[in-house]
């Protein structure tokens, strides 16, 4: 019962590295420590299945249609992202910026549900991308409110005081991020919901601009009450 398939576990860990990004077989090569003969004999069968294209440009890898469906398929019956599309799309239309809805995942935000920043501008699709915590206003949510969670101190204190989170450029040079809790009927945070953008955006003066996270709060209250219905 003890024992895995050591070829599968490697696949794996190579889906991790592609979700949310495209990687090239150097890059692979190093983040997984595997020679690269065995790497490419495992990136021709999940290309073969589906799991994982090659862009025929820059021969990058990236994940494929066909799990991309099939994760799909699994979070369509998950319930909070069901309840959260419509006050999703809100949101965004409200805030103009990109909505993501995430959960804790082995100790990181698995991305279960985003919608683009309503605007004509090049995205890509973050859905089953795997975050930072502590970086990202969705990881310190989540992690303010995990019982597991040792607090490392004043922030996530600050977090389940206010009911909300920031990152101003901590996980990426010249983005915001806010985020606040979603609970379900025993109100217990199964999930958080936030947007992110540029900070010359969400930022007056160098300070948060406080319009927004009402807009944040407003969509996490809203998606609270229908869990509870």
């Amino acid at each position: 019962m003890g024992e895995t398939i050591q070829s599968v576990e490697r696949a794996a860990a190579i889906l991790r590295l592609l979700a949310g990004r495209q990687l090239g077989v150097a890059e692979l090569a190093r983040a997984t420590a595997l020679p690269k003969g065995t790497l490419h004999g495992i990136l021709r069968t999940l290309v073969h299945v589906g799991f994982v294209e090659q862009d025929a440009a820059t021969g990058k890898y990236r994940l494929g249609a066909t799990l991309l469906h099939l994760g799909s398929s699994y979070l369509d019956v998950n319930e909070l992202r069901a309840r959260s599309l419509n006050w999703a799309d809100g949101l965004a239309g409200r805030s103009r910026e990109s909505v993501w809805i995430g959960t804790l995942h082995e100790g990181q935000v698995l991305v279960i549900h985003h919608v683009f920043r309503p605007d004509d501008s090049m995205q890509i699709l973050q859905v089953g991308a795997h975050l930072p915590a502590r970086t990202t206003a969705l990881g310190k949510v989540l992690l303010a409110h995990d019982p597991y969670e040792e607090s490392d101190g004043d922030e996530l204190d600050l977090v389940r005081s206010r009911g909300w989170a920031v990152d101003l450029e901590e996980l990426e040079e010249g983005e915001v991020s806010l985020a606040a809790p979603i609970k379900d009927p025993s109100g217990v945070v199964v999930g958080a919901i936030g947007i992110r953008g540029a900070v010359e955006r969400l930022t007056r003066d160098g300070e948060l601009d406080m319009r927004y996270v009402s807009y944040v709060r407003d969509a996490a209250r809203a998606i609270t009450r229908d869990l509870a219905r």
